[in-house]
């Protein structure tokens, strides 16, 4: 006797059900923890060769302004070799960039009201072995500022256009034993 077989022709079927239940889930949870990474891109411009304090003018003088970092202390060069402010570090080292920033609005603000000049380009200069987030954050400082208007915090334009150069290894304008340093909001130390 013989035994035949019998083949089963049936066609198995793909259940991806429980496979599309997981992506369901598993895409907005991946969207959700992506981390979003912004590339900022800062428009720089090297200080001209010619140093606006040769020039015989007023105007060019009161043009240039510059923000020279050291490691002890922020000077602030406004007009041409007049030290406008130092602002010295901080207790705990670091920088006081609210400062700086109150002192360039300062400066800002006169330019505008006794010489009706609007200036929007400034000098930082910093030495070789700056680190580089002091350099971003002093160009945040010098860019912009915040200001509230109609109950709203918006960046407010200071100086936009940065130029960056060498500082002098010793300050030329201040003897190291007599900096006076500007402390806190409008006080001097």
């Amino acid at each position: 006797m013989r035994f035949r077989r019998r083949r089963h022709s049936e066609d198995a079927e793909l259940n991806i059900t429980s496979f599309m239940n997981l992506m369901i889930v598993l895409v907005p949870v991946l969207l959700l923890s992506m981390v979003f990474s912004r590339i900022t891109v800062l428009e720089l411009n090297l200080p001209d060769s010619a140093s606006p304090s040769a020039s015989d003018d007023e105007q060019d003088k009161l043009d240039f302004l510059e923000v020279v970092i050291y490691p002890d202390y922020l000077g602030v060069n406004h007009p041409a070799g007049n030290r406008a402010a130092s602002i010295c570090t901080k207790d705990d080292g670091s920088y006081d960039f609210a400062l700086l920033s109150q002192t360039l609005r300062q400066i800002k603000i006169r330019l505008e009201d006794e010489h009706q000049m609007e200036k929007d380009d400034i000098v930082l200069l910093a030495q070789p072995d700056t680190d580089y987030q002091t350099i971003v954050s002093t160009m945040d400082t010098v860019r912009s500022f915040k200001a509230v208007v109609a109950a709203g915090e918006v960046d407010a334009v200071l100086f936009p256009k940065v130029s960056l150069g060498d500082a002098p290894v010793n300050d030329p304008l201040v003897d190291k034993e007599k900096i006076t340093c500007l402390t806190g909001v409008g006080g001097e130390s």
